[in-house]
């Protein structure tokens, strides 16, 4: 769950007005991300004055600034890969976008991002670097799914993304019709009848779903890897998702007064100032970087702080604020369950006045659960909880370098050697298991 570009906002009011000397700070409890002493930075016509012990490197890798504007597309046939775009329309009316790495007769991948999060996080760290790429070199056909509401999936038969109603969905309605739509899709597509599932973060959450609301789907999972996985939040560590739980009655007034229904917009604003604080060139590579710990947790030595610019050129990629509220919901009431409307509307809806939970004993294909230490969302004792209801989990492994956090499962510098490395060994037994042949 990538929440990084809120807390960037709040930095952004921070700024000194002026041109001026400015002391940037920002502290959360006992924790200081940073605080540094240093003159705006140059944003019409302001410009960027340092301490002289810090150097700036004017040199930008001209592949960075391209690859942080390229399409997921674009960003695969740019690497020399077989590229394609799909499309899929939802029971209810969501044009989605797929994305496919094709290994035209191999075995089917389905790969599942986290909140406010695309296909592009399998690809974008490079071909060395992306686990899209690595799974087709392996011999796998990867697909790259698109939840409704963001960048490559805005569309809907009836409403376009400015209306507030193409907004009223959460998490719920992504397992429930984004995901088994897609499913079936690429089961259609490659006449395969299973395939593998790959989800991080919130891509594990929609799968839950999907299990506990379309039980007869998990015949068609071969196998499911969860990265980083959420059900529980009752752990939870990451100061934003706390203050969403926190003050869960006030944010949603206020976002329902001022017609706020799109999550931190891909606007304008948005682009230009995640460029500006995350741009390589800068003092502020450092701050941005360290911004990004608040949400999921501090592992500097994992984060590849030269592709930053990717990063904020590709997220954050939409969600609504229907979304936001209902992790807060998870993690205030400490269970998986349903958005809560209020006790009015849940009668109305559910015929009780609290959500139902979501129902974990359905979901009954074969789990692998990858978690770490310092994970601020997928705690490792919200995890055992989420073992614990699971009916058939046959791995799990807690990574072995304390400081992974909740981003290095996908972006890690070293995340072949600690993880992936180890998820294909497990891919491969399960087809064994399966007698399923993967070779092309």
């Amino acid at each position: 769950m990538l929440l990084k570009p809120f807390v960037l906002f709040i930095v952004c009011l921070c700024l000194a007005p002026q041109e001026s000397q400015a002391d940037l700070s920002f502290i959360f409890g006992n924790i200081s991300l940073f605080n540094f002493n240093f003159k705006t930075p140059k944003l019409l016509g302001r410009s960027i004055t340092v301490n002289s012990n810090v150097k700036i490197d004017s040199d930008v890798d001209p592949n960075i600034q391209e690859d942080s504007h390229l399409s997921t597309y674009n960003l695969i046939k740019k690497y020399g890969y077989p590229a394609e775009n799909h499309s899929v329309t939802t029971d209810d009316g969501y044009i989605l976008t797929l994305h496919r790495i094709a290994r035209h007769g191999a075995t089917p991948v389905l790969l599942v991002h986290g909140l406010l999060d695309s296909s592009a996080t399998w690809v974008m760290m490079g071909p060395n670097k992306g686990l899209g790429y690595l799974l087709y070199e392996q011999g796998y056909d990867v697909w790259m799914a698109n939840v409704r509401g963001n960048t490559y999936s805005r569309k809907h038969v009836k409403y376009t993304h400015s209306q507030a109603k193409y907004w009223d969905f959460t998490f719920h309605e992504m397992g429930v019709y984004d995901i088994p739509k897609t499913i079936d899709y690429i089961l259609d597509t490659t006449s395969f009848k299973q395939l593998h599932y790959i989800g991080h973060s919130q891509g594990t959450v929609v799968f839950w779903i999907m299990g506990s609301e379309k039980p007869e789907y998990m015949d068609k999972i071969l196998f499911m890897q969860a990265l980083a996985p959420v059900a529980y939040l009752k752990h939870c560590k990451s100061p934003v998702v706390n203050f969403l739980a926190e003050f869960h009655t006030s944010v949603s007034f206020v976002l329902r007064l001022i017609g706020v229904h799109e999550f931190l917009p891909k606007n304008e604003f948005i682009v230009m100032f995640n460029q500006l604080i995350c741009d390589e060139t800068t003092i502020t590579k450092e701050i941005c970087s360290n911004v990004i710990f608040l949400t999921t947790g501090f592992d500097k030595l994992q984060l590849n702080e030269t592709m930053l610019p990717v990063v904020v050129g590709h997220a954050p990629a939409g969600a609504s604020t229907k979304q936001m509220q209902h992790f807060g919901q998870v993690r205030r009431s400490g269970e998986f369950r349903q958005f809560d409307y209020g006790w009015l509307r849940n009668h109305w809806r559910y015929n009780n006045i609290t959500p139902p939970a979501y129902k974990l004993e359905n979901v009954k294909a074969k789990v692998a659960l990858y978690y770490s230490q310092n994970d601020w969302l997928a705690q490792p004792a919200d995890v055992q909880s989420l073992r614990r209801r699971l009916p058939n989990v046959v791995h799990h492994y807690l990574v072995d370098y304390p400081e992974f956090n909740h981003l290095d499962f996908i972006w890690g510098v070293d995340a072949r050697e600690l993880l992936w490395d180890s998820m294909l060994k497990q891919m491969r037994a399960n087809e064994i298991d399966n007698n399923i042949d993967t070779t092309n």
